[in-house]
């Protein structure tokens, strides 16, 4: 079922999300359910406070990117409870964003290319690995969401400025989206 994204200004984007168990509400219908809507919006991860739901859950699939960047080949994950670690052994890189909560706008934003991820996955079971390059940026700017931060709050004052009455009307639904949202003040 395609589930509306929740867009910038809505209060669940902000909200402590809890960590999640096996016997979690329909979980498989629901990461289902955000597989679907991630895809139908043409995303390539999808944070669960994006869908209204203030939980520790993402499904993430870069591999569409995979031509301009090998790392993210077969990067289809769920991934529950994630606890981040960034690993800081070279310089930030600056590169455009973009974020199904945000639509319409895009923003540099300077994130680390190396990162260590613990998560538990569909079955709950325990997995640990590194990831560099984009497929770095995508889990960080995923997880993100679930320290209730969007990827606008890593962009510059000025920045922030220029585009505060575009964030003004999304968060009051006046944007046009081909995939289903819902406003901050509906």
């Amino acid at each position: 079922m395609l589930l509306p994204i929740y867009l910038y200004g809505h209060p669940v984007l902000r909200a402590e999300t809890e960590e999640i168990t096996p016997d979690y509400p329909e979980l498989q219908k629901l990461i289902a359910d955000m597989w679907e809507t991630m895809y139908n919006s043409e995303g390539v991860g999808l944070a669960a406070p994006q869908i209204g739901r203030s939980i520790r859950l993402i499904v993430l699939d870069g591999s569409v990117l995979a031509e301009d960047f090998p790392e993210c080949k077969d990067s289809k994950m769920v991934l529950i409870n994630p606890e981040l670690d960034v690993i800081e052994d070279m310089d930030p890189v600056s590169r455009a964003e973009g974020c199904l909560s945000i639509p319409g706008l895009s923003e540099n934003v300077k994130r680390v290319e190396h990162v260590r991820l613990n998560w538990l996955d569909e079955n709950f079971e325990e997995h640990e690995k590194e990831f560099t390059g984009f497929l770095s940026r995508i889990i960080q700017h995923e997880y993100d969401h679930l320290e209730g931060e969007v990827y606008t709050d890593h962009i510059a004052p000025i920045r922030k400025q220029l585009i505060k009455s575009k964030l003004g009307n999304i968060a009051k639904g006046k944007v046009r989206c081909d995939y289903r949202t819902k406003a901050a003040n509906k």
